[in-house]
């Protein structure tokens, strides 16, 4: 099964573009939130989570207490890396086992940190999402009704736009000058040939 990453910076439109593939009838993972739910069903993550962040980092009904695992990450780069070490190899397993039980020419993989944690090594191409900062930050303040600020510090987490869009194999433009769905078609055309 042929897997296409799509990535993008916070604010570019990446899950807009992976839902247009949806529409075309091609399956997408949403490797963030999919993220989230295999920290609750993956057994041996969800204790080596415990053993490293404390019993506090679940409820005692099982669920995930994201907001005790956000108070820890968010404050220190060394946290964040280790719970990325845990969360992405599972995360990689995970989408790899779904994209072999699909039926369909080609599978969307959707990843915000698809460079920054080498995930795109388990795929065989990559989108990048691109639209310029100042459009991504004034998307990302009014949908998550945050401060500039905080947008930004988002931003600062994640891989730089431009270094993205030379290490993926295509770039779509949603910057409000292009129209997304003409450039989605066209991918969609050329990745039904590779199937």
């Amino acid at each position: 099964m042929r897997i296409i990453g799509i990535t993008g910076g916070i604010g570019s439109g990446k899950t807009t573009v992976a839902k247009i593939f949806a529409v075309l009838g091609i399956p997408v993972y949403y490797a963030d939130e999919a993220a989230k739910d295999i920290m609750v069903r993956d057994t041996l993550l969800a204790s080596q989570i415990r053993r490293h962040f404390g019993d506090a980092a679940y409820f005692p009904d099982g669920s995930l207490n994201r907001k005790h695992i956000a108070d820890i990450v968010f404050a220190d780069k060394e946290e964040l890396a280790i719970l990325n070490s845990l969360v992405h190899p599972a995360t990689i397993r995970d989408s790899a086992a779904w994209a072999q039980q699909q039926n369909a020419p080609y599978v969307i993989k959707e990843a915000a940190l698809m460079f920054e944690t080498e995930s795109f090594h388990h795929v065989d191409k990559v989108i990048t999402v691109y639209a310029p900062e100042a459009l991504r930050i004034k998307r990302v303040m009014q949908r998550d009704n945050t401060d500039r600020n905080a947008v930004i510090a988002r931003m600062h987490k994640q891989l730089d736009e431009q270094i993205k869009r030379k290490l993926a194999d295509y770039v779509v433009f949603n910057d409000e000058q292009q129209l997304v769905i003409p450039q989605v078609l066209a991918l969609h055309e050329t990745f039904l040939t590779f199937s």
